[in-house]
C-alpha cells in the first residue's frame, strides 16, 4: 500500500511517499480503509521527536492518528464491527509505527466509532483528536449547565470544539483570541476576549465574580487562570503541567470509543461543526505539515486517500 513514512526524526522534508506492506489485524482490532487523514500538531512534534522521552517510535514510522474511512476486514474476537461500516477513529496505538497516513491503517475498537452521517470524510476526520482533546477535559472539569468557562486559545485546533461542546452543555462561554477571530467565535456561541496585556481585566469585565471553570488550550496563561477564578472554580490545561501545582488538572487526551460517539451525536445533532480549512493530497502530507506549524490554521488540515 502506499502510505507516507519518516525514517528518523527530523522536519517535514523527511517524509517520503512509500510502499510497504499492508498491516496485519489483530484480536480485537478493524482494518481500515482511509478516505481521510487529518493532521494535528502532535503529528509533526512526533516526526521532531518532541515525544521521545514518551512514546516508542519504531522506524520507518508512518504518521497519523486521526482517520475516517470504511472498515475493509476485522481481526478475531471483533463483534462490534463489519466490513463495510463507515467508522472514524482516534487510532494511537502504545507506540509509534502505523500510522493513519495510509491507505490502510489498523485500529483496535477501543478507538472506533460510527462516522457521523452529518459529516463528510475530511469533516469526520477532524473530528476525533481535537474532539476529544476537548470533550475529555470539560468532563473531567466537570462543566454544567448554567456555569461560566473560559476557553483560552478558543479559535485554535482545540479551542473550537470546546467552545462548541461548552455551549451544547448550557454553560455561558469566554473565548480568548485575536481581534480577527471575534466575529467566528461569536457565530460559535462565545463572547471573544483579546489576549494579551489587560486580558484578566478584560474577562473580568464580562464575568465580575469569576468564571467556574478555565480550560487552557496553549500554556503559559496560568496567572490569568487563577486571576479569574471564581472561588471554587476548576481549572485544567492540557499544554501546561505546572497547572497541577496550583489546583488544577493536567490532561492529556485518550482514545475512548463511547466518548468518540458522543462527539458524533453532537454532530448529527447540528451542534457541532467541524471546519475544514485545506484537504492535500497523500503525496503533500510534508506541505500539510508546514502549513500546520505555522500556527495560524483556523480549521482542519486533512489528508485525501481513497475514494
Amino acid at each position: 500500500m502506499k502510505a507516507i513514512t519518516f525514517a528518523e526524526y527530523g522536519d517535514p522534508d523527511i517524509l517520503q511517499l512509500s510502499d510497504i506492506p499492508d498491516p496485519k489485524v489483530g484480536p480485537g482490532e478493524v482494518l481500515i480503509r482511509v478516505r481521510s487523514a487529518a493532521v494535528n500538531p502532535v503529528d509533526w512534534k512526533v516526526m521532531k521527536g518532541y515525544l521521545d522521552g514518551l512514546m516508542v517510535v519504531d522506524f520507518p514510522a508512518v504518521p497519523g492518528w486521526d482517520v475516517s474511512g470504511v472498515v475493509e476486514a476485522v481481526g478475531p474476537d471483533t463483534p462490534e464491527w463489519s466490513p463495510g461500516d463507515e467508522v472514524i477513529a482516534y487510532a494511537r496505538k502504545d507506540w509509534v509505527h502505523g500510522g493513519t497516513f495510509a491507505e490502510l491503517v489498523t485500529a483496535p475498537v477501543r478507538t472506533v466509532a460510527r462516522k457521523p452521517t452529518s459529516l463528510d470524510w475530511h469533516q469526520a476526520a477532524g473530528l476525533p483528536l481535537a474532539g476529544l482533546t476537548a470533550y475529555q477535559l470539560l468532563a473531567r472539569l466537570g462543566l454544567k449547565d448554567g456555569e461560566t468557562v473560559l476557553v483560552h486559545a478558543a479559535a485554535g485546533g482545540v479551542g473550537l470544539f470546546a467552545v462548541q461542546i461548552a455551549r451544547a452543555l448550557g454553560a455561558r462561554v469566554i473565548g480568548t483570541a485575536s481581534e480577527g477571530n471575534h466575529e467566528f467565535l461569536r457565530e460559535l456561541g462565545a463572547e471573544p476576549v483579546t489576549y494579551g496585556a489587560g486580558l484578566a481585566e478584560r474577562v473580568r469585565e464580562l464575568a465580575p465574580d469569576g468564571v467556574e471553570v478555565v480550560a487552557d488550550f496553549v500554556g503559559g496563561v496560568l496567572d490569568v487562570t487563577q486571576a479569574v477564578l471564581a472561588d471554587g472554580g476548576r481549572h485544567g490545561s492540557i499544554a501546561d503541567g505546572s497547572v497541577a501545582e496550583a489546583g488544577g488538572l493536567a490532561a492529556w487526551v485518550r482514545p475512548n470509543a463511547e466518548d468518540l460517539t458522543a462527539l458524533g451525536d453532537l454532530a448529527d445533532a447540528g451542534k457541532l461543526a467541524v471546519p475544514v480549512a485545506e484537504v492535500f493530497a497523500l503525496a503533500d502530507a510534508a506541505k500539510a505539515f508546514e502549513l500546520s506549524q505555522t500556527g495560524h490554521v483556523r480549521g482542519k488540515i486533512a489528508i485525501e486517500l481513497s475514494a
